[in-house]
């Protein structure tokens, strides 16, 4: 998440001086809460925020948690991951539902901190979830507001209340008390309320959010901050909360440049948590806020729960099934590919994606030059196949190639790029789904493995070791003849059924070395 990456590279930074060392001196540790100390200011952290945090931190870092520790670099990195979480607000915090409908959501903040669109993002996760939502143009103030919420609307696939055309005209709370019998008259079992903002908080601003607050009794009023403004959006938070008071707080712009000071400071400084956060432009970038997945992401230890939850939502367990047999009976095509890069788009960005998992801070570079227009080049091009091109790719000659190129705007070479990269993949998903192990370019085979090309491994020469003297004759006699002595067992290093024998030390320690153990 592009809002932590520098604070991200300072806290792996630091917690990379402390391994390899078996035991921390109070000189180790107090230097790293320095460091911490440094990085979390630098991120724009409040600074009562950051004198607890790093308090906190040092206590049990001097502590018997981190002295009698195995690793005491990785006891170091859980504490800050366990302060990082409480400071984000401990446990998630769910949307608070009425017992009896509709349940009122009123949005506030300042003026363009994203409230409206964050209005469509929220009605359209919800809808997602069976709710039948309401939009509710309550921001007659900002020039055009009511408009931007309709086409919010529309994308979202949302109605929208809006009785008054705003642009100054309208009374926001009469409008609000509307929208709620309307709701209740036509059933909609959510209404949300975009209220306006200012620039600044004054005392305009606050009178008419509490009018509104008083005419619709909300169940939950969100605050909406954008996390680009740093600690400006926690005392906008704090003067908020003592004026008219918000349940809790929507994080917006969180994928921006920002430092990231606002998302870990606002929980703390005002006792409300972070419910939901915003991190793209699109309707479909916008997720709830959990304080143990965000602190990992900070310290790079990935996301993978979020990262499988987009899966679920986003994949057909059937379809996969299928897919992963034709992996094994070599039958996936061209257009199986199609299907599954398109179910990868739906799960939004592939950058985003390839962010949540554990060490992607070490692929800074690789991520920063992806480009995912690349994705919609490789659709084009299949998509200019005919579907017997698709199932067999075997028949694409020169001609063909060149055909398929111009009718999706590029090269032949890219054409050649995407057909053999596509039968490098099948070629390898074939061999996993057969519970083999896969050659790598560039490595060879993997040691042990059952399968892969090369030369034969040579072996050294043995001698027998028995003490019986006619069997060590015997012994010595085959392995000169390059005959084992006895039978060798079936099944290969892995488990998978074959006739290679197990693997020998020398091949373990080979496949060792290369798993870094």
């Amino acid at each position: 998440m592009a809002s932590f990456g520098n604070l991200s590279d300072r806290l792996s930074a630091t917690f990379k001086n402390l391994r390899g060392k078996g035991k921390l001196t109070p000189a180790d540790v107090d230097g790293t809460v320095r460091e911490i100390r440094r990085a979390l200011l630098d991120a724009d952290v409040a600074l009562e925020v950051v004198k607890d945090f790093t308090a906190r931190v040092r206590d049990r870092a001097l502590g018997d948690e981190v002295s009698k520790a195995l690793n005491p670099a990785q006891q170091v990195v859980q504490i800050v991951n366990d302060e990082l979480v409480t400071i984000l607000g401990g446990e998630q915090r769910r949307l608070q539902f009425a017992k009896t409908g509709p349940t009122v959501i009123m949005l506030a903040g300042l003026q363009g901190a994203g409230k409206t669109t964050l209005a469509g993002k929220l009605a359209k996760w919800l809808a997602k979830d069976n709710h039948t939502p309401l939009l509710v143009a309550a921001d007659l103030q900002r020039p055009n507001a009511v408009t931007q919420l309709q086409v919010v609307g529309e994308q979202a696939g949302v109605p929208v209340y809006a009785p008054e055309p705003g642009n100054g005209k309208g009374n926001p709370v009469k409008v609000a008390k509307d929208a709620m019998k309307f709701a209740r008259d036509k059933q909609y079992d959510i209404v949300i309320v975009d209220t306006a903002g200012r620039l600044g908080v004054d005392a305009e601003l606050m009178k008419q959010a509490s009018d509104i607050r008083r005419a619709i009794d909300p169940d939950e009023v969100l605050f909406v901050i954008d996390a680009m403004i740093g600690q400006d959006a926690v005392q906008t938070a704090k003067a908020f909360q003592d004026g008219v008071d918000f349940t809790a707080v929507v994080l917006s712009k969180l994928d921006g440049d920002a430092r990231g000071g606002a998302a870990l400071s606002v929980a703390s400084v005002t006792g409300r948590p972070i419910i939901f956060a915003s991190t793209g432009e699109g309707l479909d970038d916008f997720e709830p806020f959990y304080p143990d997945r965000m602190a990992s992401r900070i310290l790079d230890l990935g996301d993978i729960l979020t990262l499988i939850e987009q899966a679920q939502q986003n994949f057909d367990e059937d379809e996969a099934a299928k897919v992963a047999q034709k992996f094994a009976t070599d039958t996936f095509t061209l257009e199986d590919f199609l299907a599954q890069m398109q179910q990868l788009k739906n799960m939004g960005s592939i950058k985003g994606m390839l962010g949540m998992l554990p060490g992607a801070r070490g692929m800074r570079e690789q991520l920063d030059n992806f480009d995912e227009r690349e994705i919609t080049r490789t659709e084009a091009i299949i998509q200019s196949m005919t579907p017997q091109e698709r199932r067999v790719p075997k028949v694409l000659n020169g001609s063909r190639r060149l055909r398929i190129a111009r009718g999706a705007g590029t090269t032949v070479t890219e054409v050649n790029g995407l057909v053999n990269r596509f039968e490098q993949a099948a070629k390898m998903m074939k061999t996993v789904a057969k519970g083999g192990m896969p050659q790598v370019q560039g490595m060879g085979p993997i040691p042990g493995g059952s399968f892969g090309g090369g030369r034969p491994k040579v072996q050294a020469k043995k001698k027998s070791k028995s003490g019986n003297p006619a069997k060590r004759a015997a012994e010595n006699a085959a392995l000169a003849a390059g005959t084992p002595a006895k039978p060798a067992a079936s099944g290969s290093a892995f488990g998978a059924a074959g006739k290679k024998s197990a693997p020998s030390e020398e091949e373990l320690a080979s496949l060792q070395k290369f798993l870094g153990r």
